[in-house]
């Protein structure tokens, strides 16, 4: 299924469009002051009411180099306490080598009601602040001052953007509605821009025209192609559970430097074929160059290899040296920023040095190793029309056994061998070869996210459960249990804190096995007791059996979703429970009997409940067979776990016999 729908927009194309202009800052309207609510959305918090915007390139005087000059000018109404947090500004300003974005020209204000006017507050200057968030990312950072209900804020600036290649990416849809946002793009002729709008939404109007000589190089007058964009009562985009990156399905524009035309006659072509990709990447030294680098492993793996008989084996032992002997940095990246030798040494490195370092030392070892390269969940789904290295953020090892692939990251120390990190579930990544053409690949989970509960116990006259837990884990939740324990210091602690987090529930003795033996199942045993509602006077007890697993929140709560629902993997949950029940006890009431079942196969979810010689059994398994389930499912998906939240909500009602 494509999570990314978009189509190429002409570079020229010609329409009778009114031209989109900016508005005048601080000069707020009436209608402005009596919009109580979005057209779009009643419930809205606040709503942009216009938004503008042009980017064009220009030519650094001093030095010579290219880079955009965009301006952004957006005024948004707050309309009430919950749509403060619009209020809080954060701008990105990426570095570079050589330098870094600017901003110059920032302005902004807020327009509060008081005493029936509204009052203007400039924002004070020493109020804005520059947070270094990676040595990648600097972000501006202002709050707008005297905020209210019904406040309207304002604010505009110019950005100085280094980087080209991108050009300005304009988000028409954001977490709020807004009425009108329009951009105009003024690209010189000798540039060549791929421009693409993703989403489901439609452009209100857009033009292009010739701009004469909108830029001077050495002397020349180059024209320019001014293209406007203009969208109206836009709906917001809201995000919701079990989503790759919002950008796959928000409406916006990019833009993507295809090639550059030199005032020579010479073009310098930016978008590569797959076959420039593949050399680029294979004579790269950080790349290509870390992946040859067997000699990195010549003398240490004789030791990692001992007693190893086949190459499934001595491919887990390799998986396991680098997993334990370099520790993630928690920087992303495809290239290695350290040669293999020093993050030996230093035991420290990136996505890149990690798992660049796995394929080396597996080929070194005469395994079948290639790269893969792709985008993580956060980072977008990558486009297949044309290949742009700078769209891949990560990498990882594929190697090749026997007939059977596995895809292995090392920056997971808790993984077991060919389960990859959730972030890395992102529909396929290219691997690179350094014998063969690089190919698409399919990226999917190798396990099911698995958990199977196993209750035994006895209720007491007077109410008492008391009796053994086992679960069962494999896949995500064996991971996560597992990160957790690690977090809480020990599973002696990491017990106490599952003890706080279940009132109700007390752990009276615990035991955790496979806590370190990755490719089997994590198994919890604990004994546990527990306290049910007692009604002495009409001799009932009120048992809920959903005590284990409970889901009490729909993570779907959206009319119409027009996004994929991608949870990564499919997932299994089984709880079986035997309680021993007191002689003078009868079953009065039970949850009904359910079974729910989607369409082709997709899912389900079953209870039962029986009494069967002072013994009540009770089972639910809770299925989602697919990793991904298409926008037309959604509805069904809701309705699933809402009917299940319902009979969650129910109890066994035990009557003492007369």
């Amino acid at each position: 299924m494509k999570k990314i729908f978009f189509f190429i927009i002409p570079f020229l194309f010609y329409t009778n469009c009114l031209h989109a202009q900016d508005f005048e800052f601080g000069k707020i309207s009436v209608e402005d002051i009596q919009i109580k609510h979005a057209k779009t959305d009643s419930n809205a918090n606040a709503i942009v009411l216009k938004e503008f915007g042009t980017a064009s390139i220009q030519i650094e005087d001093n030095y010579g180099y290219s880079y955009v000059d965009y301006k952004y000018h957006v005024r948004i109404k707050i309309l009430n306490k919950n749509g403060f947090e619009h209020g809080n500004i954060q701008i990105p300003l990426w570095r570079y080598t050589d330098r870094d974005d600017e901003i110059t020209e920032l302005t902004a204000c807020t327009f509060s009601p008081s005493d029936g006017i509204m009052v203007r507050t400039d924002l004070d200057n020493k109020q804005i602040f520059l947070e270094n968030r990676s040595k990648y990312l600097n972000v501006k950072k202002f709050a707008m001052p005297n905020l209210k209900e019904g406040s309207i804020i304002e604010y505009s600036y110019t950005l100085n953007k280094k980087n080209i290649f991108n050009f300005v990416t304009w988000e028409f849809q954001s977490p709020i509605p807004k009425i009108q946002s329009e951009f105009i793009a003024m690209i010189p002729a000798i540039y060549n821009f791929n421009a693409s709008i993703r989403g489901f939404l439609k452009l209100t109007s857009q033009n292009a025209e010739i701009s004469r000589e909108c830029l001077r190089i050495q002397g020349s007058k180059i024209d320019c192609s001014r293209l406007s964009y203009i969208m109206k009562d836009i709906p917001a985009f809201i995000e919701e559970s079990y989503m790759t990156a919002a950008t796959n399905f928000r409406s916006a524009i990019y833009f993507e430097l295809s090639d550059v035309q030199h005032l020579n006659g010479g073009k310098n072509n930016i978008t590569k074929t797959w076959k420039d990709v593949d050399y680029e990447l294979k004579n790269e030294k950080s790349f290509g160059g870390q992946m040859k680098r067997k000699d990195a492993f010549k003398e240490i793996l004789p030791e990692i290899l001992k007693d190893q008989p086949d190459e499934l084996s001595k491919a887990k032992a390799i998986y396991a040296y680098i997993k334990k002997n370099i520790r993630w940095n928690r920087y992303y990246g495809k290239y290695g920023e350290n040669a293999i030798k020093k993050s030996l040494e230093t035991h420290s490195g990136n996505i890149g040095d990690i798992n660049l370092a796995l394929i080396a030392a597996l080929s070194s070892a005469g395994l079948d190793a290639e790269a893969l390269v792709l985008s993580t969940r956060e980072n977008g789904i990558i486009s297949d029309l044309y290949p742009v290295i700078s769209n891949f953020n990560y990498v990882i090892a594929k190697i090749n056994i026997a007939d059977k692939s596995y895809l292995l990251d090392a920056s997971e120390p808790l993984l077991p061998f060919g389960l990859l990190p959730l972030r890395c579930m992102n529909e396929r990544g290219r691997v690179i070869s350094l014998t063969k053409p690089s190919y698409w690949y399919d990226i999917k989970a190798n396990q099911k996210d698995i958990n199977r509960y196993t209750f035994t116990g006895s209720l007491s006259s007077e109410g008492k459960i008391t009796g053994h837990l086992i679960t069962y884990s494999s896949g995500y939740s064996a991971f996560n249990k597992r990160k957790k324990i690690e977090e809480a210091g020990s599973a002696e602690l990491y017990a106490e804190k599952l003890n706080e987090q279940m009132p109700g529930l007390r752990i009276l003795h615990h035991q955790i096995s496979n806590i370190d033996s990755l490719d089997n199942p994590l198994v919890e045993d604990y004994e546990i007791e527990m306290k049910s509602q007692y009604d002495m006077k009409a001799g009932q007890i009120y048992f809920n059996p959903f005590f284990i697993d409970k889901t009490s929140k729909n993570p779907f709560n959206l009319n119409e979703r027009t996004y994929p629902v991608d949870l990564g993997a499919a997932k299994e949950d089984r709880v079986t429970i035997l309680l021993k029940i007191p002689d003078n006890f009868q079953l009065a009431d039970h949850p009904k009997n359910l079974a729910i079942a989607l369409a082709q196969n997709g899912g389900k979810y079953l209870t039962d409940v029986s009494f069967n010689d002072g013994v009540l059994n009770f089972t639910q398994l809770f299925q989602l067979n697919k990793a991904l389930y298409g926008p037309d499912e959604y509805l069904s998906l809701k309705e699933l776990f809402s009917r299940m939240i319902q009979q969650q909500k129910t109890d066994v009602i035990l009557k003492k016999a007369i």
